[in-house]
């Protein structure tokens, strides 16, 4: 991949898996906090997958839109669009009912000064949001931040680990997740909480910002020894397709790539791929912030795009100074300060 406009084609092409399961789902899909990083490829992944299994619903997304052409870039693709801020309650209430929401709608960057903005949209707005779409399908976008740093050998947080959030960012995801609960519980409505750890494109991502720092001579921190990875195309695709997994009292679902990696060895692969030897500083911590993602793997398949392919795709796009979006995971934070 060279162009932005292929990478984005590949993002947003769905598998026969996707488009089986969407012949099985009625009803439009809802997508609110679509202007984010995955969200536009998602919708647009929705809306091609609806098209292939010959179903009528619309895919509809919700942002603020408050600069550049993605609004239009949406309808282009046939998507509906609504520019609203979420927080207002008569933006929200004007919202179209639709039988499946997915929530994307969140604050992680920028939380520290501004934690009461960030709990405003994590914990807040899902309330809001529950009560409108009550009888709705909704899968919710949560992050493994919420787990406890695991030992390197136990191979990542399962959905029955405890939380135990460090920071307020993963605290008010937690949050997010605790509020959704009540209201599906309360109210039956069939709920998914999608625990994601680290998609990546190829314009963000961890393995960006090593392959980047591989290729600059920039100084690689091993201090977050281990990492977990997933496409983000594959990880919208399960998004998409826990839609039919929702259920009151909600299921949780942890979702990202089956390996743990080592940093060290991303960096001495990207190293081998891009001429040039990395420089590493540090040593690997007994613990790391990992995610085992078995049962969804069970649920839904293996991710089609492997680790090796990501690695391909991302040192070819660094190579040939593709296009970055400037928006680093801090996947290296260990104090919970985003």
């Amino acid at each position: 991949m060279k162009t932005v406009t292929e990478l984005e084609d590949a993002l947003s092409t769905p598998s026969e898996r996707l488009i089986g399961d969407l012949a099985g789902l009625d009803g439009d899909i809802l997508v609110l906090g679509v202007g984010g990083k995955m969200g536009p490829s998602l919708a647009k992944l929705a809306k091609r997958a609806l098209k292939a299994a010959g179903k009528p619903g619309s895919v509809i997304g919700v942002s603020r839109f408050s600069s550049g052409g993605l609004q239009q870039e949406l309808e282009a693709e046939g998507i509906e669009t609504i520019a609203a801020d979420l927080l207002s309650e008569e933006a929200l209430k004007q919202l179209p009912d639709a039988r499946n929401v997915i929530y994307m709608a969140g604050n992680k960057f920028g939380t520290t000064g501004r934690e009461y903005f960030t709990w405003a949209m994590n914990a807040y707005l899902p309330g809001r949001v529950a009560e409108k779409f009550k009888d709705a399908r909704i899968v919710a976008f949560s992050s493994g931040n919420i787990y406890p740093f695991t030992p390197l050998s136990r191979g990542g947080a399962t959905e029955l680990t405890p939380p135990s959030p460090v920071g307020e960012y993963a605290q008010s995801c937690l949050g997010r997740e605790r509020v959704f609960e009540y209201f599906s519980r309360k109210n039956g409505t069939p709920l998914l909480n999608f625990r994601l750890n680290y998609a990546i494109d190829l314009r963000y991502g961890i393995l960006l910002e090593v392959a980047s720092a591989v290729k600059e001579g920039r100084p690689i921190d091993l201090n977050m020894g281990m990492v977990n990875v997933i496409w983000q195309g594959d990880a919208n695709e399960m998004a998409i397709r826990s839609l039919l997994l929702c259920d009151s009292p909600p299921v949780t679902l942890n979702v990202t790539g089956p390996e743990t990696v080592s940093v060290r060895w991303l960096a001495e692969r990207f190293g081998e791929m891009l001429g040039t030897e990395p420089v590493l500083v540090g040593e690997e911590g007994p613990t790391a912030l990992l995610n085992n993602a078995s049962v969804s793997h069970r649920l839904l398949g293996y991710p089609q795009v492997t680790l090796r392919q990501m690695m391909e795709w991302t040192a070819g796009w660094v190579d040939s100074g593709g296009e970055t979006l400037g928006k680093p995971t801090h996947f290296q934070e260990r104090e919970g300060a985003f």
